[in-house]
């Protein structure tokens, strides 16, 4: 698309909040690389008392979440007991585009690209324990980098799509559960200009929004996607990667922002992360 205004140049204009901090806690090195599946998954067997989950596919899902249909057999990224919560990264801007984010499981509104599981941990700072009840909200690009809902930029997260502000696709929000998990179905984003591909959440607790960020994915696993996957392959390669992205370029903390991702035996992508919650009180943030 071509836009009078790069969304770089609109981003800068918003700044980057730093009132809040993103913690991020791991149960194993959190380098946001692509692993395959292990070759057997622990999961229900099915009606007739076979066990229907087998090794990663070899290929990454088509078709959107209707795609995802060995659910049953997604592996807990959050098994391991969490280690301690260290200090890492800031918060982001929300930028320009945000919007009303029905709450929902599914947020693809039936568009299509590769199908997501969006598996989320909210935990304390003090302790990595389970945040409960949290309300989290994500907000990100279908394929072709479009924004949906009413924003207030709408010429900018639209670009150009008039249908746009008549959907709310790939926005939603879920309460933690009792561990301060929540699982989203969603789509591997779109691109635009001058932004590196990411997925927006804000984390709020009763009435105090503690936490606005973006999550990355790793540039090497972006690059093989819109090289091969037919609902990407149109798109082109995206003009900005994480390390000349205006957000989080060049701080040298980039894998703090990066999903941990793997395939599954469906072809869909286990996307997870552990998010601790900092006040702002307690902030010493620097990118």
């Amino acid at each position: 698309m071509s836009l009078p205004l790069s969304r770089r140049h609109v981003l800068e204009l918003f700044g980057v909040g730093a009132a809040t901090v993103l913690i991020g806690c791991k149960t194993s090195p959190n380098t946001g690389t692509m692993v395959d599946a292990p070759n057997t998954v622990d999961a229900p067997p099915d009606a007739t008392g076979g066990d229907t989950c087998g090794p990663a596919a070899a290929a990454w899902a088509t078709g959107g979440t209707a795609a995802m249909t060995a659910k049953q057999c997604y592996p807990d990224p959050f098994i391991a007991a969490v280690a301690t919560c260290p200090l890492t990264v800031c918060a982001t801007t929300a930028g320009p585009c945000t919007a009303t984010a029905p709450a929902r499981q599914d947020v693809s509104e039936g568009y299509p690209g590769l199908p997501v599981r969006l598996a989320l941990k909210i935990v304390s700072a003090d302790g990595c324990t389970p945040v409960a009840g949290a309300i989290v909200e994500i907000w990100h690009t279908q394929v072709t980098g479009v924004y949906s809902g009413i924003t207030p930029s709408p010429g900018f997260c639209s670009g150009g799509d008039n249908d746009a502000a008549n959907h709310s696709y790939f926005r939603g929000t879920q309460t933690t559960s009792a561990t301060g998990r929540v699982d989203f179905d969603t789509c591997f984003p779109g691109w635009y200009p001058g932004r590196a591909i990411h997925i927006h959440f804000r984390v709020t607790v009763g009435a105090t929004s503690y936490l606005v960020s973006q999550l990355f994915f790793d540039t090497a696993l972006t690059t093989q996607i819109f090289s091969s996957h037919p609902s990407y392959t149109a798109e082109g390669q995206p003009d900005t990667s994480n390390a000349s992205d205006g957000v989080i370029g060049g701080g040298g903390a980039i894998a703090q922002y990066l999903l941990d991702t793997s395939r599954m035996s469906d072809g869909a992508m286990l996307a997870s992360k552990v998010i601790a919650l900092r006040s702002a009180a307690q902030a010493n943030c620097q990118t």
